[in-house]
């Protein structure tokens, strides 16, 4: 509102000064309600938080009532550098050995030196079938059609190199350069002995002469007479697991241990050991992630429910029922006997206690133990139960409450609507009472203007008058 500064000039009264005490005063109810208005967004964002710290330690419990950690297997190998292994929840525990006397391979041709990658041959075609070579018998692999590769007469050695990668034939080329000049080098996509491979050329003119022109990249017998030479011959994977002999076209091993992958890298020399259990370390993790959450969540749920005894002055939600009752709830879950299990019946029976102030405290030993029993330490944590609290295990408790607590209509949702409605309505009251001011202050104002106007026009007659006796005298 715009203010006259002039205000008082003509009655001599300090307007402003009493327009504002009268304001100050009339503010009071305003500033309460500004006040409370922060406390109300203050215990807002506190609930926020506690809302957030449910939430993970949900995504704890959740974890650990789940089958799949419990499932959980890892695998470890002797010899890494020879036979590595991975596992999933299908690998069952045990010990195996492994040893393997050769490991998978693709063909590879190599031709005559060239005087360099761009050499031409000849025009003319190549025909390129996946397949197995037993001595110089050739079968054609199952599913597999053979690939022509077209050559033009000035085409290089380069041209058809990158023809042949480009075909799709399961066979790829290079050029490997030596002292004697560029050499043509194809070799299988993939390993084992069905991904041999023939290559039959034939050219458009022929010369009579294998080793010149197109023909110089045929290779279709296997006893050494064909133009280009074989480095290294297709084959299987050869190993055996517990003794009993294995074939793999691949090094990379399935269906041998089940829910085992074994990674064949070197020849062994004795053999390798395997050994599958359960993957305990993430279990362990996993416990150590719900402890963490749960302090999280009870030492903030307790600092904002604190008395400062020192201070004289209560925290947020110093006795606030609902923030109390959740600190229950948690001792609660915690604190009833679990009666799925023969062997353990709490979680201080695993070395998970509590103390005063209601975090809790692990045991490493304890829950070192607990791990060698897992099947008892999964009914602990994760059993279904069959209606009952106490036949539920206890991550699986601790679930379906913060379920219930974060659910479209749990304590959470309805605390933090039932504050947001209160500061819509506070704010309500802010808009209505500052309009009230805003109209009284603007009466007080026209009020001492119309006082000035009046005080200037008397202090105007009084002069008058003055004058007049003066010049009467």
């Amino acid at each position: 509102m715009t203010t006259i500064s002039s205000l008082g000039v003509g009655s001599g009264i300090d307007a402003e000064s009493i327009i504002s005490a009268l304001m100050s005063a009339e503010s009071r109810p305003l500033n309460l309600l500004k006040t409370e208005a922060g406390d109300i967004s203050s215990k807002i964002s506190i609930w926020g938080n506690v809302s957030s710290y449910v939430s993970t330690l949900q995504d704890a419990v959740r974890t650990l009532s789940s089958v799949s950690i419990w499932n959980g297997m890892k695998a470890s190998s002797s010899n890494d550098s020879a036979v590595g292994v991975a596992s999933d929840s299908a690998a069952t525990p045990g010990s195996h050995t492994v040893n393997v006397t050769a490991l998978a391979a693709g063909q590879n041709l190599a031709s005559a030196a060239f005087s360099g990658s761009d050499a031409t041959l000849s025009a003319g075609s190549l025909t390129i079938q996946l397949g197995t070579w037993s001595g110089s018998s050739f079968t054609a692999k199952s599913g597999s059609n053979p690939v022509s590769v077209t050559v033009d007469a000035d085409d290089t050695l380069a041209d058809i190199r990158d023809k042949i990668n480009s075909a799709g034939a399961g066979v790829s080329a290079s050029i490997v350069t030596d002292a004697g000049g560029a050499r043509l080098v194809m070799r299988s996509d993939d390993t084992g002995a069905e991904n041999g491979f023939m290559v039959t050329a034939t050219e458009d003119s022929d010369d009579g002469n294998a080793a010149t022109g197109l023909s110089a990249l045929g290779y279709t017998t296997n006893d050494g007479s064909s133009p280009m030479t074989a480095p290294q011959a297709a084959r299987n994977a050869a190993l055996t697991v517990d003794g009993i002999p294995i074939s793999s076209a691949s090094n990379t091993v399935t269906g041998a241990l089940d829910g085992v992958t074994l990674s064949l890298k070197a020849v062994t020399t004795s053999a390798a050991t395997v050994e599958v259990s359960t993957d305990t370390a993430e279990i362990s993790t996993a416990i150590d992630s719900f402890v963490s959450s749960f302090n999280t969540l009870m030492g903030y749920l307790k600092a904002q429910t604190k008395y400062d005894e020192a201070a004289k002055k209560g925290a947020p939600l110093q006795g606030d029922a609902a923030a109390v009752g959740m600190i229950s709830q948690l001792r609660g879950v915690m604190n009833t006997d679990f009666t799925g299990s023969s062997v353990y019946s709490r979680l201080s029976d695993i070395g998970i206690t509590m103390n005063k102030d209601g975090t809790l405290a692990k045991s490493t030993s304890g829950i070192e133990d607990a791990l060698g029993n897992l099947g008892e330490l999964k009914k602990l944590f994760a059993d279904d139960g069959t209606g009952t609290t106490e036949s539920t295990g206890i991550m699986q408790r601790f679930y379906n409450w913060t379920n219930e607590v974060l659910g479209s209509d749990g304590s959470l949702e309805s605390k933090t609507d039932g504050l947001q409605s209160t500061l819509e309505r506070n704010e309500d009251r802010q808009d209505s009472m500052q309009t009230r001011l805003d109209q009284m202050e603007k009466r007080l104002r026209a009020q001492y203007e119309a006082l000035d106007t009046q005080m200037a026009a008397l202090q105007g007659t009084s002069s008058y008058v003055t004058q007049m006796i003066n010049s009467l005298s």
